[in-house]
């Protein structure tokens, strides 16, 4: 595959400006026997016959349990300030709630201090959608007592790190395990509830409030989620496809965002439906944050279902039950990574400006928690050009006043893409998957020399 010509050099950001990488636990760490880890959701779901693609599992993914120390290297080599990972629930608390394994604590302090020796800051993740499995079979996050064992466990977690860690983040991405894991049945835990599993929404939002209560109780200054949030575009004036985009993005978008920001939620007759006493938990879940973190990839065309265009069966490598009362429809005249999604960096900005005009002096500093793409090669020039056409699009945004404070890429390394299996490579750093053996993309050694000319500014 050719390599694109590397663009010009990027725009200057600011000197405290936070660049960073991201990962999670469940597809870089494996090792899922040792030092007492309990089963997560996702051992359990890509064991089962055809849940994964490509027909893989999670168990060995790029074996970052034992190789962290060259991984660490990697991210010295690469020169970025900060490390998102993922803390996996099950390795900590084997059984959701109960006895703690030491074993797994010592793994993260030892990976704190290995960072922090190398000079990149530690940005742990609390949940990155690995319930353990002991309460998935007691209802998972449908029930309300799974947010109180999440806090419960986020409290064991920064009592253990708390004096070593300065920024945390409480959950990654509510909607889309809302959404494919309990409402479509495409992830873990693999169940198809549609609109019944609005429930574990509300309660994953709860589990966020309570962990940030529980973090500030130890101390911590520095608090944010993680929510995915992408642009919705009607795919046409009529009626019926502005209603359907209308719901899709209050599903997406302001379902996860407003709870969160302005301490209520975006319909009344969908708070309706959500268990417990709402309104108490609603002033939980909109504790105070210290920045918003935003998980972009890209913007979404929606229509009504049967309208021109509209998608029938699979978008985007997920299978649409026929009875949703919306339908995502393919974007046409832009470039496609290779898992087919569009890419679009203006939608970037648009998202932040529409974010800022929304949510005013309600939104916190924003930081972009998440931004990638999916290339095969080693020589993945458009791995670059996407990088790089994003990075301007979010300078453009701050020059806009949108306050953004710093971009971690999606992510360091090749693993395990869910329900893809290791058919996606997100990648900056080429992972070998019959030798784990670790090699530098270009994109890596272009995000590298961008990060050095930031650092002369």
């Amino acid at each position: 595959m050719m390599t694109e010509p590397v663009p010009a050099a990027l725009p200057r950001f600011p000197r405290d400006f936070v660049w960073g990488v991201s990962t999670s636990a469940a597809q870089i760490e494996g090792a899922v026997a040792e030092g007492g880890r309990g089963r997560s959701a996702w051992d359990v779901f890509a064991a089962e016959a055809g849940r994964i693609k490509d027909g893989s599992d999670p168990r060995v993914a790029t074996d970052h349990y034992r190789r962290y120390p060259e991984d660490v290297a990697l991210l010295k080599e690469l020169g970025v300030g900060a490390y998102r990972f993922s803390v996996a629930w099950p390795r900590v608390v084997p059984d959701g709630s109960g006895a703690v394994s030491q074993a797994g604590l010592d793994f993260y302090d030892r990976l704190v201090d290995a960072l922090l020796a190398a000079g990149v800051a530690p940005v742990p993740t609390l949940f990155h959608w690995d319930t353990p499995q002991a309460l998935e079979e007691g209802g998972g996050w449908l029930v309300r007592e799974t947010a109180e064992k999440f806090a419960a466990y986020a409290d064991v977690v920064a009592e253990r790190l708390g004096d070593r860690v300065e920024r945390w983040i409480t959950l990654n991405e509510p909607a889309e395990l809302t959404l494919l894991g309990y409402g479509l049945g495409q992830h873990a835990p693999g169940r198809q509830l549609l609109f019944e599993a609005l429930p574990a929404a509300h309660h994953q939002l709860l589990g966020h409030g309570l962990a940030v209560q529980a973090l500030r109780a130890r101390g911590a200054a520095s608090i944010g989620i993680a929510n995915s949030h992408g642009p919705t575009w009607t795919a046409s004036a009529s009626e019926a496809d502005t209603a359907a985009a209308d719901l899709y993005d209050l599903l997406l978008n302001r379902l996860f965002a407003e709870p969160v920001l302005l301490g209520r939620y975006p319909d009344e007759e969908l708070a309706a439906l959500l268990p417990g006493p709402v309104a108490d938990d609603l002033k939980v879940i909109a504790q105070p944050l210290d920045w918003y973190g935003i998980n972009y990839y890209q913007p979404t065309l929606v229509g009504a279902p049967g309208a021109e265009g509209a998608a029938a069966g699979d978008f985007g490598g997920i299978r649409l039950p026929p009875e949703l009362p919306f339908a995502p429809q393919e974007i046409e005249g832009y470039p496609r990574t290779d898992f087919g999604w569009p890419v679009v960096p203006e939608a970037l900005t648009e998202l932040l400006v529409s974010f800022q005009e929304r949510y005013g002096d309600r939104l916190p500093p924003v930081v972009i928690t998440e931004n990638g793409c999916s290339y095969e090669g080693i020589e993945d020039g458009e791995r670059i050009a996407f990088l790089d056409g994003h990075l301007r699009a979010l300078h453009q945004a701050m020059a806009a006043g949108v306050d953004v404070r710093g971009y971690f890429v999606w992510s360091l390394m090749d693993n395990f893409e869910w329900a893809e299996g290791y058919a996606r490579r997100f990648g900056l750093v080429h992972v070998d998957y019959a030798t784990l053996a670790r090699t530098p993309k270009a994109s890596f050694r272009w995000l590298r020399d961008a990060l050095r000319e930031q650092a002369r500014g």
